[in-house]
């Protein structure tokens, strides 16, 4: 009689958690960006959640993931207080036992991704660009900050030019001043690559920033799909649980 083998254990569900928008453009930019990461990693159990004003929230999520391993990755781009203290402390309460990876950015793959965006952004006018500038969110916690100027740095590698950064909430410098700035030094034509994940209000202060162009975020790019696919390998990688690979 042939002895019975264990099957084995299912992989840790994967808790994507986006901080959320009032704009309904934002989470639907998200359902699409996991809708990849599923389409990568069949028989992964892929859960979408968000920090604040967007459903379902994170207390919601958790609520179908309770009894199993949970690997929570921040979509979000850089460190901070919702990367750092919020996301982790949350999930921690709500899922014990789970594990928070780290933030997508900066990344490389990130910065294909927003080189990927300002050609798409290029196509649709008729100037060449003399100048890119990096817009983000912003972040009181230097840690964020610092992440934000590495993120520069990876596009400047990328494109092959000087990338300055500026932001449109916590922080500085203001991203309309560095436009602003470029404008004054002679650039005719000034782009604004987006580090962001999906439209909202963010976006829409970028794009009222004085520059010639503001390329779409992020999104649902093949690229940070990748990417959310890496962060939950990289945290359950110290588990020791197997992962489904296609």
């Amino acid at each position: 009689m042939a002895e019975a083998v264990d099957a084995a254990p299912a992989p840790p569900a994967l808790l994507a958690v986006a901080h959320g928008t009032r704009d309904p453009a934002g989470p639907a930019v998200v359902r699409a960006l996991l809708d990849r990461v599923r389409a990568m990693r069949p028989g992964l159990r892929v859960a979408e959640a968000y920090g604040e004003l967007s459903e379902p929230s994170l207390e919601e999520a958790a609520e179908g993931l309770r009894g199993g391993p949970v690997v929570v990755v921040p979509l979000l781009l850089a460190r901070g207080y919702h990367a750092l203290i919020d996301v982790p402390g949350r999930a921690g309460r709500l899922l014990p036992g789970a594990v928070t990876s780290r933030p997508l950015g900066p990344d490389a793959l990130l910065a294909g991704a927003l080189a990927a965006r300002l050609a798409e952004q290029d196509r649709t006018s008729p100037h060449r660009r003399d100048a890119v500038v990096l817009g983000a969110a912003g972040s009181a916690d230097p840690a964020g900050a610092a992440d934000v100027r590495a993120a520069a740095r990876l596009l400047a590698r990328r494109l092959g030019l000087p990338v300055p950064h500026g932001f449109v909430a916590a922080g500085g410098p203001p991203l309309d001043e560095v436009v602003a700035g470029l404008r004054r030094g002679g650039a005719r034509r000034i782009a604004v690559a987006s580090y962001l994940l999906a439209p909202g209000r963010f976006h829409d202060r970028m794009l009222a920033c004085g520059a010639d162009a503001v390329a779409a975020p992020v999104g649902a790019h093949g690229a940070a799909a990748r990417l959310v696919l890496r962060r939950y390998d990289e945290a359950v990688l110290p588990l020791a649980i197997p992962v489904p690979v296609r």
